[in-house]
């Protein structure tokens, strides 16, 4: 669908206080355009639109004798503004998916890459359809790689320090030439080193065969596939049986091999999936709704088959974060999540409301924004994408906003953990209840007591009876 902003208004000189102040002190997107439409826009974002256009189209400060304004350093558009078009955003990262977009309407793809500064983040690739295959890193993705390449990393240099940690696990050639094996090849240090099998002497009776090296191959990759647990179950039942069979020097070297492998898979981040198979949903907050204080939902974007699309509102209703303190300081009775379904719009007076449950909400949210993912873009935009995902996934934990969420290992969504994501987004982290101040509620309850055995005339409040889960009772109950 073609890009628009969500507002437009006319930008007259005379007006522009009116103007301004009808505009939210809240972050988005804005685009000033002439009176020309052909003319390319002044686009960018703003943390607060209202400051940042009041900056560009303020009066002069300083004018001379003759009433014309005295040229700043200071930008000021206000003689050349014909148009003013914004929309208002909920968080960085939805101004930074809202800007490319709008820079892609406005100026063109390549334009709109330079503008933000979007390059092709570094994978692993592994030539599975190559004769002898290997692993290297790139940032160079094709359709035909797609399948074969897994990521993404925070850097090259991370997705360097992988392949030489994982290629350190097996036998596979770390060359990058275009082999011709002949059995008097000379070789290469790590044939010397016992760390390649050495495919480019095939025939030679030290050299492995095609089979062989196609095994290892497939080692390789199905540790890529399963984030190092098929190597990991592997040396595991060796580590096992060595122990079942008395044998515990063996058992205790294949124990440090299993440590060696597990910090191997560790280098690698939760997001480094197979590319052609990454999807993730990421929690934002959502810019609030006209008179509506603060919004009591989420914003939900999804990455799939290359695009990112949204945001969809979750609406938090009947989602309570919250974190139960019991009486006997266990967790057993602690409720993180309350869910309670609630009606969202009234039907007719005939018919009865419908009830929607949280569950189906995120069902709901979820299955809108897949509708705009059926299709797969151009590799360019694929990139463009993956880059912004990439881009905000890997910033430090501080300044990341939100939550980002990964299927499950069936590929269905988590939807309690994406429920509890949004009342965590929308509502703020779940605080803690106030413990029960139990010397307070005895002296309390003494004097209420007392109160009653002097006949003093007053209304006696009566005690909340103890549950079974022994919940605390705390003085303002009492009162």
């Amino acid at each position: 669908m073609p890009f628009a902003f969500e507002r437009r208004a006319e930008f007259l000189p005379e007006s522009s206080d009116e103007l301004l102040r009808s505009i939210p002190a809240a972050p988005g997107v804005f685009a000033l355009r002439g009176a020309d439409p052909a003319a390319e826009p002044y686009l960018t974002r703003a943390a607060d639109l209202r400051r940042r256009l009041r900056r560009l189209l303020a009066p002069p400060e300083v004018l001379d004798e003759n009433g014309h304004p005295v040229p700043s350093k200071r930008l000021n558009l206000r003689a050349r503004i014909h148009w003013i078009e914004w929309t208002r955003t909920g968080s960085d990262f939805e101004s930074t998916l809202l800007l490319y977009r709008a820079a892609r309407s406005a100026f063109g793809p390549e334009e709109a890459r330079k503008r933000l500064r979007l390059h092709a983040p570094y994978v692993l690739r592994i030539t599975m359809s190559h004769p002898h295959p290997r692993v290297y890193s790139t940032n160079r993705l094709s359709r035909k790689s797609l399948g074969e390449s897994f990521g993404p990393f925070h850097s090259r240099a991370a997705a360097e320090r992988t392949c030489d940690a994982v290629l350190d696990l097996f036998l596979l050639r770390r060359c990058y030439e275009d082999l011709e094996p002949y059995p008097e090849h000379p070789g290469c240090v790590y044939g010397e080193m016992n760390k390649c099998m050495q495919p480019c002497k095939e025939g030679n009776p030290q050299a492995c065969t095609p089979e062989q090296y196609a095994r290892e191959a497939q080692r390789v990759f199905d540790f890529f596939l399963t984030r190092g647990q098929s190597l990991l179950d592997e040396i595991g039942a060796k580590r096992d049986a060595a122990s079942e069979a008395m044998d515990f020097e063996g058992a205790a070297a294949l124990h440090k091999q299993w440590e060696k492998v597990r910090a191997a898979s560790l280098l690698a981040d939760e997001l480094v999936r197979p590319i052609d198979q990454l999807r993730a949903l990421i929690l934002q907050e959502a810019a609030p709704l006209e008179d509506e204080p603060r919004p009591e939902a989420a914003a939900v974007f999804l990455f799939e088959h290359g695009q990112l699309c949204g945001p969809e509102r979750l609406s938090t209703l009947g989602v309570r974060a919250v974190r139960e303190q019991t009486a006997v300081g266990s967790s057993l009775f602690a409720q993180p999540l309350m869910l309670a379904p609630v009606p969202l719009e009234s039907e007719p007076e005939a018919a009865a409301p419908t009830l929607l449950t949280p569950e189906d909400r995120a069902r709901a949210a979820i299955d809108a924004l897949a509708m705009h993912t059926e299709s797969t873009p151009d590799m360019a935009e694929f990139c463009d994408y993956l880059s912004l995902l990439r881009r905000w996934y890997y910033r430090p934990e501080k300044q990341r906003s939100g939550e980002v969420l990964l299927p499950n290992p069936d590929g269905s969504w988590p939807i309690r953990r994406l429920l509890n994501g949004a009342a965590r987004v929308a509502l703020g982290p779940p605080a803690p209840v106030a413990p029960a101040d139990r010397e307070a509620a005895k002296a309390l309850k003494t004097k209420i007591i007392h109160a009653g055995r002097e006949g003093v005339e007053r209304e006696v409040p009566v005690l909340p009876k103890r549950s079974r889960t022994r919940k605390a009772v705390t003085p303002d109950e009492i009162l």
